[in-house]
């Protein structure tokens, strides 16, 4: 039995996973689907979210499961993944990056994020600079987000997407390769992705590379449209 963390990405939360987690609970795995701090059910205020307590939140997760878990972080949320390697290595099994941020140390999510400029979603954002959040308007969901899934899909995200803290988009990672480098890391490029283009994922794991890259040819959220294609790539990592 393996033990997956899956964290979702901007606006989002612990929802992401609804489709994922039975299949890999059929299969014998444990799957644990996070809030992160003040998303979903998380009721810290955004204003008061920082990636330093982010982390330190999966880290208290990760501590109190026995073995080593598997890490799989989606969209702007690798790079939580990438800083709980590096606080956590000895209890991380693998990293899975599924279209996501994978950053070099010292550079932040924000410096490759500005470089995808064929990405769809930049155009609708909001920023509260009050709360130092985002929104995300509706208008783009069904398009940007979720173009090959069911419509119901975007009607529940018209209810349960909210502000997404900007702070830790702009915090440089802090990395090392005895740390960060020493999990093995596998990247999950979803070919089809109008959020975060093909052209940054490539970027990204050619700038760090991965023990392997796997393709899906969906648009950025694989784990509504493709469940379970997504959880059969899972599982060849996991047996890898």
């Amino acid at each position: 039995m393996k033990t997956f963390i899956l964290i979702h990405g901007s606006w989002h939360n612990a929802w992401n996973w609804h489709k994922v987690n039975p299949l890999l609970e059929k299969l014998g795995h444990r799957a644990i689907a996070v809030n992160l701090p003040g998303m979903g059910r998380d009721k810290t205020p955004i204003q008061e979210v920082k990636m330093q307590s982010t982390v330190e939140k999966l880290c208290q997760l990760i501590d109190s499961i026995e073995g080593k878990v598997i890490l799989v972080g989606h969209s702007k949320n690798g790079i939580m993944i990438s800083q709980v390697a590096e606080y956590r290595p000895h209890k991380i099994e693998k990293l899975i990056y599924l279209a996501a941020y994978l950053i070099p140390n010292g550079k932040t999510q924000r410096e490759y994020s500005i470089q995808d400029t064929q990405g769809w979603l930049k155009p609708h954002v909001d920023v509260d600079a009050t709360l130092n959040a985002s929104t995300l308007r509706p208008e783009i969901y069904k398009e940007g987000l979720y173009h090959d899934c069911d419509d119901d899909i975007t009607e529940m995200a018209k209810v349960l997407l909210s502000h997404e803290p900007i702070e830790s988009g702009m915090t440089p990672l802090q990395l090392t390769e005895e740390n960060f480098g020493s999990v093995p890391r596998y990247y999950i490029e979803c070919t089809e992705d109008r959020a975060v283009t093909p052209f940054i994922q490539q970027k990204m794991y050619t700038d760090t590379p991965c023990r392997k890259v796997y393709q899906i040819p969906t648009s950025h959220s694989p784990f509504f449209s493709k469940p379970k294609e997504l959880v059969d790539i899972f599982m060849e990592i996991a047996g890898s």
